[in-house]
C-alpha cells in the first residue's frame, strides 16, 4: 500500500542531508547551557580539538551554519582584491563556485570538464605555467551532482609546486574518503557536519593553514564583524575569548557527539565501511543493466552513487515511486545534471553494506511501474553481495 506523503520517509538514502547517528540525536537533546557557562566553553574547546584531530587540520574553526555559509565565507575571505584566481569546474558545485570567487578577485580562470569527468592535473599544471600570477585555486573534491572524485593529491601537489593557495570543497568527501589537508597542500579545507559525520545541517567545518591565515589577516577584503568572517572564529580554542554570537548549543552538541564516533571507530575503518557500500552498489547497478553517470568507475564516488536514467525515464516519477511504494529516498540530479540522473547517497549510518540490496529492490521496483517492464532485480543482489562477502 503506498505511503502517504505525511507518513515521512522510512530509509532516507539521499546526498545529504542524512540520517543522524543515534548518539548524535541524543546528543542533541541535552540542556541548552548558555554560550558563557564555563562547562559549555569547555565543551567547545573540546569539540574544537576533536574536530582538529579528526580533519585533521593545524587549526579548526566551527562556523555557525551549513556549509554553503562556510563556501561562501571561505572565498570572500581567501580572494584579496585582484586576485588571479584559477576555478576547477568539474560538476554543478565547483562551476557554481566562480559566482563568489569573482566578488574580491581580478580574473577568474576556469578550466572546464564534461559533468561526468574529472579534472586532470596535467592542465592545471599547464594553466598555472602560462598564468604565474595565480593566487588562489578552488576545486571541488567530490561534486555530488555528478557523483565524480577529483585526483585531489596530483591537484594539490600542482598547486603546491607553484605555489597558490588551496582551497577545497570537501562537503560530501570528508568522513567519508580519505582528506589529507597536509599532505596534499589543502590551505582552506571547507567541510559539514551533515554529511558523512552524521549530524544535522547546521555547522560549517574548515580546517585552516598557517598560510591561510596570513592571507586573510592581510586581506582587506576578508569579512570581519560579519556572519561571514573566518577571522571573527580564530583563536575560539582559547576559553577566555569570547564568542562574536552566540553559537548553536545544541549542534555542538551533536558534533561532540558525532566526532567521538569518528575518533573510536577509526578513521580508516569508516572510509573503509563507505568504499565497501559504495562499491556493491555500483556493482548491482550494472548488474540491473543500468550505467553508472561518472564516464570511468574508478573517479566515481565512495560517498555516492550517480547513475544515469534510462531514457525515457523522469526522475521525479522514479524517485515518487521509490518513496511512496518502497519507502526509500533518495536524490536527484542538480542543474545541468537534473532529469539525467539519480544519486542514492552512502554517507555516515547509511553508509552499511546492508541497505544496497535495499536501495537496488526499491530502484528495480520503481523502474518496473514507470517502465512497465522487469527489472534484473536478483542478478543485481547478487552482484552486490559478491562485492560484500569477498571484503567480509
Amino acid at each position: 500500500m503506498p505511503l502517504p506523503p505525511e507518513a515521512g520517509s522510512l530509509f532516507t538514502l539521499t546526498t545529504g542531508p542524512v540520517t543522524c547517528y543515534p548518539e548524535v540525536l541524543s546528543a542533541l537533546a541535552r540542556p541548552v547551557l548558555s554560550d558563557a557557562d564555563p562547562a559549555f566553553r569547555a565543551l567547545y574547546t573540546a569539540t574544537l580539538e576533536k574536530l582538529r584531530r579528526a580533519l585533521p587540520a593545524p587549526t579548526a574553526v566551527i562556523l555557525q551554519g551549513e556549509p554553503v555559509l562556510g563556501l561562501e565565507a571561505a572565498a570572500l575571505s581567501l580572494v584579496a582584491p585582484g586576485d588571479a584566481v584559477l576555478n576547477l569546474a568539474s560538476g554543478v558545485y565547483g562551476a557554481g563556485y566562480s559566482q563568489w570567487l569573482s566578488r574580491n578577485a581580478g580574473v577568474v580562470r576556469e578550466i572546464r570538464t564534461a559533468f561526468d569527468a574529472v579534472i586532470d592535473p596535467e592542465t592545471v599544471r599547464q594553466t598555472l605555467l602560462r598564468h604565474p600570477e595565480t593566487a588562489v585555486v578552488a576545486v571541488c573534491h567530490h561534486d555530488t551532482p555528478s557523483g565524480t572524485v577529483n585526483p585531489l593529491p596530483e591537484i594539490g601537489a600542482v598547486v603546491r609546486e607553484h605555489g597558490a593557495l588551496l582551497v577545497v570543497d570537501a562537503v560530501s568527501s570528508w568522513g567519508g574518503m580519505e582528506v589529507d589537508m597536509a599532505g596534499w597542500g589543502i590551505d582552506l579545507l571547507v567541510t559539514g557536519s551533515n554529511k558523512c559525520l552524521g549530524c544535522p545541517p547546521g555547522l560549517t567545518l574548515l580546517g585552516v593553514s598557517p598560510r591561510a591565515w596570513e592571507k586573510m589577516r592581510a586581506n582587506p577584503a576578508s569579512p570581519r564583524g560579519s556572519f561571514l568572517s573566518i577571522l571573527d572564529w580564530e583563536g575560539m580554542e582559547d576559553p577566555a575569548r569570547a564568542f562574536p554570537f552566540s553559537p548553536s548549543v545544541a549542534e555542538v552538541h551533536g558534533l561532540a557527539a558525532g566526532l567521538d564516533r569518528y575518533l573510536a571507530e577509526g578513521p580508516r575503518a569508516v572510509w573503509a565501511r563507505h568504499a565497501l557500500t559504495g562499491a556493491a552498489m555500483r556493482a548491482g547497478v550494472k548488474a540491473m543493466g543500468l550505467a553508472l553517470w561518472p564516464a570511468r568507475e574508478e573517479t566515481a564516488a565512495a560517498t555516492c552513487t550517480a547513475i544515469r536514467l534510462p531514457d525515457g525515464v523522469e526522475e521525479t516519477a522514479l524517485r515518487s515511486a521509490m518513496r511512496q511504494h518502497y519507502g526509500v529516498v533518495i536524490s536527484a540530479g542538480r542543474a545541468d545534471t537534473w532529469n539525467r540522473l539519480v544519486r542514492v547517497g552512502h554517507m555516515g549510518p547509511t553508509a552499511e553494506p546492508i541497505y544496497v540490496p535495499l536501495a537496488l529492490t526499491a530502484l528495480a521496483g520503481a523502474l518496473g511501474r514507470v517502465t512497465g517492464r522487469k527489472w534484473d532485480l536478483g542478478s543485481a543482489v547478487t552482484a552486490a553481495l559478491d562485492v560484500i562477502d569477498s571484503a567480509t
